[in-house]
């Protein structure tokens, strides 16, 4: 099983580099023209990084936010993350305008971990014994977190700037403006040396202080590899949902919940899941393309309500 996700991640990879608005075809691959060169170090070669690297990080996020909550349909998109992301960089967009991404992220993430450290807060304080209510709330509360926002974004007339935000969008991916994702490989390293830990988070605060665990600094760890990897995906692409949902979903339906066994097939379900919906986007409408969001969204939302319809049941 582990090596037919091999070969198709295998798979998506080279077609990823050869689908686009100019056709790759294998014998310029080994001749390396200029040209092609060109279009392979510039534009391809950066985008499949990105899309891998971005892939991973909102996958390995769901798990992280599903240990801790304890509830199998949250991740970024559905407990306010993404939205208070938006909102960070909306806020720096008007307050520092001439700041670099840096900035940009480090405003993204402050308010990215305090939204989601309040979401915590807020589903511990209901006690909500219905899962499916749990993503309706986050997506209640992602909602006036977009309607601040946008509320904002009219007072400032970037609400045009803000419609970019919106739809995570690989086009604009080229050498030099996507590096700040490489940020990403330190958080997976830390999330998989604290797999175990996790796993006992998951277990619920009784049990993983019973173990001698302290619980609310592993709760705060989480959440904030969880923001560094939002907010450096948010100011890379966009947004982009559900991944970090369906694919920690679907290797638990199979493999379980031990993440120190299950966290590599997660890295690279999410990976392959997003350069599936990438290269989909690009033979839509080819030679024009349609934003990874959309179909990320489509593909990840009917994926999500089959989980919820499976789960009622």
């Amino acid at each position: 099983m582990r090596l037919s996700w091999f070969v198709l991640f295998a798979l998506l990879c080279v077609a990823s580099l050869m689908v686009g608005a100019r056709e790759l075809a294998g014998s310029t691959l080994f001749a390396l023209p200029d040209d092609t060169w060109l279009t392979l170090t510039a534009s391809r070669l950066p985008r499949l990084a990105a899309l891998i690297l971005i892939g991973i990080g909102l996958a390995v996020c769901g798990v992280i936010l599903q240990q801790i909550v304890r509830n199998r349909f949250v991740e970024p998109s559905t407990s306010g993350g993404l939205d208070a992301a938006r909102l960070g960089i909306l806020l720096s967009l008007g307050l520092a305008p001439s700041a670099g991404n840096l900035v940009r992220m480090l405003f993204a993430l402050a308010f990215c971990f305090a939204a989601s450290l309040l979401f915590v807060a807020i589903i511990r304080r209901i006690r909500v014994k219905n899962t499916v209510l749990v993503p309706v709330i986050g997506l209640m509360y992602g909602g006036v977190l977009s309607a601040v926002a946008e509320f904002y974004a009219y007072r400032i007339n970037m609400l045009q700037s803000m419609q970019g935000w919106l739809l995570g969008d690989f086009s604009k991916v080229v050498q030099g403006r996507y590096e700040i994702i490489y940020v990403i490989l330190p958080i997976i390293a830390v999330t998989y040396l604290y797999a175990h830990r996790f796993t006992v988070v998951g277990m619920g605060e009784g049990m993983a202080t019973s173990l001698g665990l302290n619980y609310a600094a592993h709760v705060a760890l989480g959440l904030l590899l969880v923001a560094v990897t939002v907010s450096a995906s948010v100011i890379t692409v966009g947004a982009i949902p559900f991944v970090g949902l369906v694919i920690p979903n679907l290797v638990a339906l199979r493999h379980g919940d031990n993440l120190r066994r299950t966290l590599p097939l997660v890295a690279l379900g999410g990976a392959a899941l997003l350069l599936a919906c990438d290269i989909i986007g690009r033979l839509l409408i080819y030679p024009f393309e349609v934003p990874i969001g959309l179909t990320a969204g489509g593909l990840g939302g009917m994926i999500f309500l089959g989980l919820i319809l499976w789960r009622q049941r």
